[in-house]
Parts: C-alpha cells; sequence; structure tokens
C-alpha cells in the first residue's frame, strides 16, 4: 500500500506495520508513495516494484519526461535505494487506454512460479527489454512474455490474477 492509499484514510500506516510484523515478521517496511497513473487500487506494490532478491528490487521506470509516471517513479527508485536496495529499472509500456481511460499496465505485474517468470507484454517496444531486466534478474528461470493487452482492460495483469489457494483438507 502507498501513502496515498493512506492519505485516503484506508488505514493507518502504524496499524498496517503492526499486521505485517504478527502476520508475516516483518522487521521493516519500505513505504512508496505513488502508484501508476490509471491504477483503481490507490498504487498496489505489484505494478511498480518486485523484490527478485533479499537486497534487490525491480521497479517500474518511466523515461518518458511528460508522462504522469515520470516523477513518481523517480521517487520511488530514490525511496527505494535509500533504504539500501539495488535497484533495476524496468521500463514502462507506452500509456494503454480503454473507453477513454488509462490503464494500469506494467511489466512488474509477474508471476513467479517454479523455475519460470511469466510477464506481461503489450505489443510495445519495450517489451524486450522488459523481458531481457527479468531475465538477468532471475538468472535460474525462464521468463515468459504473455501478452496481457487484454487483460490490462481489467485494471490488473498476470500477478492480479494469480491469486494462492488454500491447501485441501
Amino acid at each position: 500500500m502507498t501513502e496515498a492509499a493512506i492519505s485516503q484514510g484506508l488505514e493507518s500506516r502504524a496499524a498496517i506495520e503492526r499486521q505485517l510484523r504478527q502476520y508475516l515478521g516483518v522487521t521493516r517496511v519500505i513505504w512508496l508513495r505513488n502508484g501508476i497513473a490509471g491504477d483503481d487500487t490507490h498504487g498496489h506494490v505489484d505494478d511498480i516494484a518486485r523484490f527478485v532478491a533479499e537486497d534487490t528490487v525491480v521497479a517500474a521506470w518511466e523515461s518518458v519526461r511528460n508522462d504522469a509516471n515520470y516523477a513518481p517513479l523517480r521517487e520511488n527508485h530514490d525511496l527505494l535505494r535509500a533504504a539500501g536496495l539495488r535497484v533495476l529499472r524496468l521500463p514502462m509500456p507506452a500509456p494503454l487506454h480503454f473507453a477513454g481511460r488509462r490503464l494500469p499496465a506494467s511489466y512488474a505485474n509477474f508471476y513467479i512460479a517454479n523455475g519460470l517468470v511469466l510477464a506481461p507484454t503489450f505489443n510495445d517496444p519495450n517489451d524486450r527489454g522488459a523481458l531481457t531486466v527479468l531475465a538477468k534478474a532471475f538468472p535460474d528461470r525462464v521468463v515468459t512474455g504473455i501478452n496481457a493487452t487484454e487483460l490490462i482492460w481489467g485494471l490488473g495483469a498476470l500477478h492480479c490474477m494469480t491469486q494462492q489457494q488454500p491447501a485441501a483438507r
């Protein structure tokens, strides 16, 4: 959750950190300030930054200066580096729109499986660069691009549509 969600009163920062410590054993929380344009969740981290190793994250990076994501994603990079993490730049695809609305297309919405990483692609020139960054971040896994152009119409991609299932009893 980002600071944008906190400012909208969805949950207090202290309450979230307390729950993360209690349920997951978290010892440190790094707060990013904003999600990407078009995100209806106030900034779910699976669209902006993902751990790929204990000390390394891939983080969405916008290189087009006049894009709405340019400044917020740079700020996220700065916050992650200030937290002592190695940050790999994961390019953003060109903006996608549906019914007049910008969609939250991001290569960070990948899914990690056994021996495999499924990464969203968008028929975009940055697809190859994003897959290359992920392949370097996951040298022991096969990185496979999955066209997520139609999935993103639902405001999510591969990571969003994969959820844990409870063990059978």
